[in-house]
């Protein structure tokens, strides 16, 4: 499915890729899509200088994409996490061995994951794991 994400349609576009078959309900679905919007906050508290919590950041990133999959994963990630953000994020991906090897295309945009800097820290917090 090639769909240009906005916010009017992110929510059509998660439930069309999510993959939870133990999911009670609607309710449900609402929490697992409140991971996106933690992770934000999470790199947001980090950004600002608190304490990074990989294993926290980790935790969230595992399951949206046991979730979702790869590719919608990714793509919805990359919507959802500021563009200031995306070198944090990118850091936490090559860990995980989650960052796509091509590019990402999103609204009509092509993002070439190899030209965004991974954070040195959060590389440093991570290999110390």
């Amino acid at each position: 499915m090639n769909l240009e994400l906005t916010e009017d349609n992110f929510v059509f576009y998660a439930i069309k890729h999510y993959d939870n078959p133990a999911c009670k309900g609607m309710g449900e679905f609402h929490d697992d899509l409140k991971r996106f919007r933690y992770l934000k906050r999470l790199l947001k508290k980090y950004k600002a200088g608190k304490e990074l919590k990989e294993r926290l950041i980790l935790n969230h990133l595992v399951v949206i994409y046991n979730l979702f999959g790869i590719d919608a994963a990714t793509k919805m990630l990359f919507f959802k996490i500021e563009e200031k953000h995306w070198p944090q994020l990118k850091s936490f991906l090559q860990f995980l061995n989650f960052l796509p090897v091509g590019p990402v295309f999103l609204n009509g945009r092509l993002i070439e994951t190899f030209e965004i800097t991974p954070d040195e820290q959060v590389l440093i917090a991570l290999g110390k794991m």
